[in-house]
């Protein structure tokens, strides 16, 4: 399982669960905290009432007293209110009154007159100077009938209690509000875990797409390909940077260690070919032979500058991660450069160059210096392989797979066992006129230079003879 996916996993359960916990709390907390508060409001009322009901209680008119009329009065009043989007008519109090034994004297619903509620908790409770409150099934079947009952006592002139006045409200009758604090808070709390968990995705691919740009930079430098380090953020840009740091550290010891080997296994022949010419200048040679061996180590020497040279050159580019400021390049303009610079050694060797260029291709973002090297490599070696009187044919064109500049020579061919090292370091062919060997860099250098600018170079035997080097750029 990737990375990203267990983290949007672990995120996912851990905000399911927040959101259920939280959920669950504040939905069950709903109801109680609003009934809470209507029992708050319910013992207001009902001491506010015992002091309106204690004058006709006291008096003996408390069932067809002022306090009664005013009572039944508030009943029918029509209240026309909207009270949070819900509507409401009537009121929906109801009041009784006990006398100091627990018998109801005065009921607003006018059902339970002369009824002993002595040894209900609110009456109860309250006679004994307790707060008194309960709440009871008008159906014992019914969970939603209940009743809240919340009582306050009537005091005589001496301070004893002379009765009590219960104020009971149905709990349905805020039902409506309980419901719609429930839905608001479900609605957001779907809202919120949306969000979250849109939040982690978004958290979870960002963190992906950081694992896998690095992770690819990572893998292409373990092919050995030269990579760029991704743009990345925070602690992924320090990874990346901790990452690119190692590799140049660990390439350039292995990059040295190789050049050290190879240059030393080079220079090995023009060296012993030197200190040879050496000692037999040392003792008596006729002038013939002094001059040749002079000529022999001047040969040599310039070979091992050669060499030299093309060796920097080789591991400046090879080190080159990306192009500094690529620029258009006319690919059939830099064609016919080279073709002039390679003019004198074709001639010298009795070749021919010829250009072939595509009328209308589209330029090349590269680097034009760099472009030439490679082409003047490729010619130089199609020169050295053709035999004199031959024709190096020199194109310019577009085919299916990007830009193309191919060279084609009348040369032997490439021998079945080469074709598979023609590119590597060092590795060269002898000429056909059996002049030297070149430096075995050449090639190698064309396609580094290629790979820099994202393209490839390769060797193929054309079915007509000779060899056909071609070297492919992407368009665009």
């Amino acid at each position: 399982m990737k990375i990203a996916l267990r983290v949007l996993l672990g995120y996912f359960l851990i905000v399911a669960l927040a959101a259920l916990l939280l959920g669950n709390v504040f939905v069950q907390q709903v109801k109680p905290g609003v009934r809470q508060a209507m029992e708050d409001t319910l013992a207001d009322t009902a001491n506010v009432l015992a002091e309106l009901a204690t004058d006709d209680l006291l008096a003996g008119r408390i069932a067809d007293g002022a306090f009664a009329r005013r009572v039944q009065a508030m009943a029918r009043r029509d209240l026309d209110a909207r009270i949070w989007g819900q509507a409401k008519r009537h009121a929906s109090y109801r009041v009784t009154v006990t006398d100091a034994r627990g018998i109801v004297v005065f009921d607003s619903a006018g059902r339970d007159i002369g009824r002993d509620n002595s040894r209900w908790n609110d009456v109860y409770r309250t006679l004994r100077g307790q707060y008194g409150a309960r709440s009871t099934r008008d159906d014992p079947a019914d969970e939603a009938s209940t009743v809240m009952y919340v009582a306050a006592p009537i005091y005589a002139a001496d301070g004893a209690i002379a009765g009590v006045l219960t104020v009971s409200k149905p709990n349905r009758s805020i039902q409506p509000f309980i419901e719609r604090s429930q839905r608001t808070i479900l609605h957001w709390g779907w809202v919120l875990l949306g969000s979250a968990l849109l939040v982690g995705g978004l958290a979870a691919w960002w963190l992906s797409r950081q694992l896998a740009a690095l992770r690819r930079y990572a893998d292409a430098v373990a092919r050995g390909e030269r990579a760029q380090l991704p743009d990345a953020a925070g602690e992924f840009a320090d990874l990346g940077r901790a990452l690119e740091s190692m590799r140049r550290q660990l390439e350039g010891k292995q990059y040295v260690e190789q050049y050290v080997h190879a240059l030393t296994h080079e220079l090995k022949s023009p060296l012993a070919a030197i200190r040879g010419a050496a000692e037999l200048l040392e003792g008596p040679l006729p002038e013939t032979d002094r001059a040749r061996f002079v000529a022999s180590i001047g040969a040599q020497s310039r070979r091992m500058a050669g060499l030299v040279d093309r060796m920097l050159a080789l591991a400046a580019l090879e080190h080159r991660e990306a192009l500094d400021a690529p620029v258009p390049v006319d690919l059939a303009a830099l064609a016919g450069g080279a073709l002039e610079d390679a003019a004198s050694r074709a001639a010298a060797r009795g070749v021919a160059l010829r250009l072939h260029a595509a009328p209308g291709l589209p330029p090349l973002a590269g680097d034009a210096f760099l472009l030439r090297q490679l082409l003047a490599n490729l010619i130089d070696n199609a020169i050295d392989f053709s035999p004199p009187g031959a024709t190096v044919d020199v194109r310019a064109e577009a085919g299916p797979d990007g830009l193309v500049l191919a060279v084609d020579d009348a040369g032997p061919g490439i021998p079945a066992f080469a074709l598979a090292r023609v590119f590597e370091r060092f590795y060269s062919l002898p000429r056909p006129d059996g002049g030297t060997r070149g430096s075995g860099l050449g090639l190698n250098f064309a396609a580094e230079i290629a790979k820099l600018h994202g393209g490839r170079v390769a060797l193929a035997n054309r079915d007509g003879g000779g060899t056909r080097a071609r070297a492919v750029f992407p368009a665009g």
